[in-house]
């Protein structure tokens, strides 16, 4: 995945955090910068400043910048008409284009620069006129809106479904996320497409978003953390991680959870989601009694020794079940991360991180 950050010029931080901010991300191997021109807060000779700098330490450290680009932000870049070679000498490598621009228009820059889209604003006839003109749609992306008011962010199954319909025209997608190390000015709330995600941990929502099929994310707020950007970098398609509160003194359970990424089932129970690796993993090992309780939905179970040949299975509870002698409690998902199980689906491979 090629996840990014969000710089905004003439706001809340200073030249040099912002400078430290690009070196760090790309520390961590994130590659894409979004940065937006219209802000009504910016202090436009703060950002006018500044701009050229941190253009060219993006380039040094060879990320894409994504800015928006309309017909109102052009004097900013002291442009009369978008010129995409001279964006591409600025540093500019891809425009996000909202208005103001002709289907044919979009077809004829496509052939000239990448181009990024409103995710969440386009619809099938836009696509389909994009087509006709013979857009490169090999240029095109499409990032879904960040949403500083709370109460305005997207809804998940609205995201799903623009998700469904990009894809099918092969146009790659992407979101972002809320960190409140330091929240944009001037609401201060987050930064997240999804309402959902809004006061929610980073972890949890990246991994959300890999589950709705969204193939970047980026970071909306200003200063996200060294941990946030780790966090950010680690994020595969490969697999989602599922953060837990530990319930489980056994060493060997825990360096088993935190060494292995598990696949469910292809035949999935109906009360909870069973792995296909964890019986085989511990057949050397003996799980003894240890924390007998009735299970709740979100508890992660291992069978042990009073349970024969299942010994070592390990479930995450979907229904509610009796206390069973021959299954212990070794954790509980969190409240944030209950929202990724329905999303893990038979193949679907997912590591438990226990807090």
């Amino acid at each position: 995945m090629e996840n990014g950050i969000s710089i905004y010029l003439g706001l809340d931080n200073t030249i040099e955090e912002n400078l430290q901010l690009i070196k760090t991300a790309h520390k961590y191997g994130i590659k894409r910068i979004f940065t937006s021109l219209h802000i009504p807060e910016t202090n436009v000779n703060l950002l006018q400043a500044q701009l050229q700098i941190v253009l060219k330490t993006a380039n040094q450290y060879g990320m894409e910048v994504i800015s928006d680009v309309s017909p109102n932000t052009l004097s900013l870049l002291n442009l009369d008409k978008l010129e995409t070679d001279k964006l591409q000498e600025m540093g500019i490598s891809t425009i996000r284009l909202d208005f103001g621009y002709s289907e044919k228009d979009i077809a004829a820059l496509s052939k000239l620069i990448k181009i990024q889209f409103n995710a969440s604003t386009l619809t099938k006839e836009f696509l389909d006129e994009l087509k006709f003109y013979h857009t490169d749609f090999n240029c095109i992306d499409a990032l879904h809106n960040f949403y500083p008011r709370e109460g305005t962010g997207l809804d998940e199954a609205f995201l799903l479904e623009k998700n469904t319909l990009l894809h099918a025209y092969n146009v790659k997608t992407a979101a972002f996320v809320p960190s409140y190390n330091r929240a944009r000015s001037p609401l201060k709330k987050g930064l997240p497409t999804l309402e959902i995600h809004r006061y929610k941990p980073l972890s949890m929502a990246i991994n959300h978003l890999s589950l709705l099929k969204v193939g970047s994310v980026f970071i909306g707020d200003s200063l996200p953390t060294k941990e946030e950007l780790k966090t950010l970098s680690a994020l595969t398609k490969d697999y989602v991680t599922i953060r837990a509160k530990c319930l489980t003194q056994n060493q060997f359970i825990k360096d088993l959870l935190a060494k292995n990424v598990f696949t469910t089932r292809q035949d999935a129970a109906f009360m909870a989601i069973r792995t296909q690796e964890s019986r085989l993993l511990c057949k050397n090992e003996k799980i003894y009694p240890e924390y007998i309780s009735n299970r709740d939905v979100g508890m992660i179970t291992m069978d042990n020794i009073n349970s024969g040949r299942y010994m070592g299975e390990l479930q995450i509870i979907l229904k509610e079940q009796k206390q069973d002698k021959a299954v212990n409690i070794i954790g509980k998902i969190l409240d944030s991360d209950m929202i990724l199980l329905k999303y893990l689906k038979p193949g679907s491979k997912f590591k438990i991180e226990l807090m």
